[in-house]
């Protein structure tokens, strides 16, 4: 065991975050149709994942990610979205974190995956409500304050502020020359769909640059394409596609910075063995 405290960790931080989310909506909306979806949504991720390991012959541990990814899901997919199709999703989600790997870690981000998955097969209604979008605009304070210790946690504040700060430019610059519903995006829900995105989804560690240059790429991108999605065809695919577009991205840029590091060892190696036996 690691000498850091169980709650200290930055999953299990972010899954009590996401919990005390889950109960202040509850409590304040008087909707407990939310918890019963976290509750198939957590439950049928945690299952699935350890059956992928048995399967796959890999250590099991604490289910923290996959009780992040269940949270998510439920804090996203509207309180009315049928027990199936909240399972059909988590076991998606779940299913993208092993069979669309590479070495051994998620090319995509599960949540984002399986959601946009649903949305193209189900036609799945998403009012996140878990970001306080249907509470008043206070509330948004809190959502601020435990994305900003969450963020500080895996310490991804260059990407959030990429993103962010391209984001709310672009929309700027959109409403200037009247292209799109630019203005939409700044009123509730669809602010606290990009806050809750930009604190908690965007910042997935597996599936995203650790190094700060890297970071500001990885939110710009992700900005870029999100905007135009936005522009053009509105709705709320815009926040998944280019999150997937970008942890494609990065899995690439790893694979080949791994192959150059591998490559150019190799050279020098066989260069010093030649310039020893010379």
């Amino acid at each position: 065991m690691s000498s850091t405290p169980w709650l200290r960790t930055p999953k299990r931080y972010v899954l009590f975050t996401l919990i005390a989310f889950l109960c202040i909506v509850t409590v304040y909306s008087l909707d407990f149709r939310g918890i019963l979806n976290s509750v198939i949504a957590v439950g049928v991720s945690v299952i699935a994942d350890h059956l992928y390991s048995f399967l796959l012959k890999k250590k099991r541990t604490f289910p923290d990610g996959s009780m992040i990814t269940g949270m998510i899901i439920a804090l996203i997919l509207s309180t009315s979205t049928s027990w199936y199709v909240v399972l059909a999703t988590a076991l998606i989600s779940i299913s993208s974190k092993y069979l669309l790997s590479y070495k051994k870690k998620p090319i995509f981000n599960p949540a984002a995956f399986g959601l946009l998955v649903s949305i193209l097969i189900f036609r799945t209604g998403q009012s996140w409500w878990g970001a306080f979008g249907d509470l008043p605009a206070w509330t948004t304070l809190l959502l601020l304050v435990g994305g900003y210790l969450t963020v500080n946690r895996v310490n991804k504040f260059p990407m959030v502020f990429s993103y962010l700060g391209t984001t709310f430019v672009l929309l700027l610059m959109m409403g200037i020359v009247h292209f799109g519903d630019a203005s939409d995006a700044f009123r509730s829900p669809f602010i606290n769909a990009t806050l809750f995105f930009a604190l908690f989804m965007l910042t997935d560690p597996p599936t995203t640059p650790a190094k700060e240059k890297e970071q500001y790429i990885f939110g710009f991108l992700c900005s870029a394409v999100g905007v135009i999605i936005y522009g053009i065809f509105g709705g709320l695919m815009y926040l998944f596609i280019p999150l997937l577009i970008g942890n494609l991205y990065s899995a690439l840029s790893r694979s080949q910075w791994k192959y150059s590091y591998s490559y150019g060892g190799k050279q020098s190696e066989q260069n010093g063995k030649r310039k020893s036996q010379v």
